[in-house]
């Protein structure tokens, strides 16, 4: 069985990793506009969101890549999903990446609200799980086989699995940038009674800290 791991997730300086009011025209939320600012001048990012060459080399990219290295299954907070609230009023709403999402294996939603598996090209295949945190890790791991599962968020679904010890590593990408209000990753969470670490530190565009467990 592979690691379970966040990679690549972007907070400010003041500790949110998304800002408040998240709808179709601000996925991440108002206010959040520069925070991922160091993954899009990175070739990876700029390949997946804009369909473009280019990009600058170093230690933005290196994180970048190593992201997608050896993920067997994500899994997503109905959020990181659509902006769609409640029950399901249809099935219009498949996701923010279009027909071609760029995980390429399988994907599992944690809501409350049962959907039938969405199949999409790519490899890619949604499953809405609706009986939380631990079952989606075990469906994922199962998925996933000897690699590992990648917690893509967003922040209160990294704050469940973190809460109860479930992630092996954690990559956060500190950005230069100041938001003030929104969703705080880290507040009331004691990480060394939880049993990590800082095992990293490197500056980019970012700051980017690795945390380990154990």
């Amino acid at each position: 069985m592979g690691k379970v791991r966040v990679e690549s997730f972007s907070i400010s300086l003041d500790g949110y990793g998304a800002g408040a009011g998240q709808d179709l025209a601000n996925p991440m939320g108002a206010g959040v506009e520069d925070l991922h600012g160091w993954a899009m001048t990175t070739p990876t990012f700029r390949r997946m969101v804009f369909g473009q060459d280019g990009g600058a080399q170093g230690v933005d990219e290196d994180f970048a890549q190593r992201g997608f290295r050896n993920i067997g299954a994500w899994i997503l907070g109905r959020n990181m999903f659509g902006p769609v609230r409640g029950p399901w009023p249809n099935l219009d709403w498949r996701g923010w990446w279009g027909e071609n999402p760029p995980y390429h294996v399988p994907i599992f939603v944690l809501t409350h609200f049962p959907r039938e598996p969405l199949v999409m090209e790519g490899d890619n295949v949604f499953q809405f799980v609706t009986g939380g945190i631990h079952e989606a890790l075990r469906l994922a791991q199962a998925a996933a086989g000897d690699k590992d599962v990648r917690i893509g968020g967003g922040v209160q679904t990294i704050r469940e699995y973190l809460a109860e010890g479930l992630i092996d590593e954690v990559h956060l990408a500190v950005s230069p940038v100041l938001v003030g209000q929104g969703e705080h990753l880290l507040a009331g969470l004691d990480l060394p009674k939880l049993g990590y670490k800082v095992a990293q530190h490197v500056q980019g565009v970012a700051t980017h800290v690795v945390l380990t467990k154990g």
